[in-house]
């Protein structure tokens, strides 16, 4: 006759998962192969200012980190209650800047996951196809592409500067006066990558000095 204190033991302390040497190695192995596709995905595409390998590392870390605690939680509900407990008291401060980036973290987390459960060939499916889906997006964009324009002229220059730039798509980011001297700075918009504006815009005289720079979206002051 099974009492309560045997359901009680066979679902609370005994391992309810296929938690052995092998699976555990099968698991850990896919979150690695899967975290290193994500790892190579956005180091080759990575369109921010600045690339931080760290964050790239962290990704790898996260999808088996992930997965570790994926088959522990599967394992054990004692366990895995403990790991709830511990994982409430964890607080993150670190800001992620580039929205994107918060996109890859839960991606390596589904990367985890699903590693950690077992179900690897939809993991590898899954990274498979949001790779190839975010390398769309990223190589299928406008022809058109957006720069910062910054430009530092003397005063004499002024009016040949306004004509160099009246043809072209341009909105004023910032704008600073000195004596004699005035810096612009705008977004412009170039066709195919020809950045000879900058180049008849610097052989003005007048014209101490003329920068693009592509617009990643991020601007400071």
């Amino acid at each position: 006759m099974t009492t309560f204190s045997d359901i009680f033991k066979k679902g609370f302390l005994e391992e309810t998962g296929n938690l052995t040497v092998n699976g555990f190695l099968l698991s850990m192995l896919g979150a690695f192969l899967c975290g290193m596709i994500v790892y190579v995905v956005y180091r080759s595409f990575y369109k921010g200012v600045i690339y931080n390998n760290n964050f790239n590392i962290l990704l790898v870390m996260t999808s088996m980190v992930t997965c570790f605690m994926v088959i522990v939680i599967s394992s054990n509900v004692v366990l895995s209650l403990g790991m709830v407990g511990a994982l409430s008291i964890v607080r993150y401060r670190t800001a992620v800047k580039d929205p994107l980036d918060v996109g890859f973290l839960f991606w390596t987390v589904a990367v985890g996951v699903t590693c950690g459960a077992g179900l690897y060939l939809i993991s590898v499916m899954g990274t498979i196809l949001i790779a190839v889906v975010y390398i769309l997006l990223v190589k299928v964009r406008n022809r058109k592409h957006q720069y910062l324009l910054i430009v530092k002229y003397s005063d004499t220059a002024s009016e040949s500067v306004r004509r160099e730039l009246d043809p072209v798509r341009k909105v004023l980011k910032n704008k600073t006066a000195m004596k004699g001297l005035t810096e612009l700075t705008y977004e412009v918009r170039l066709q195919e990558e020809d950045t000879s504006l900058v180049t008849r815009i610097s052989d003005i005289d007048g014209v101490t000095s003329a920068v693009l720079v592509e617009f990643t979206g991020d601007y400071f002051e």
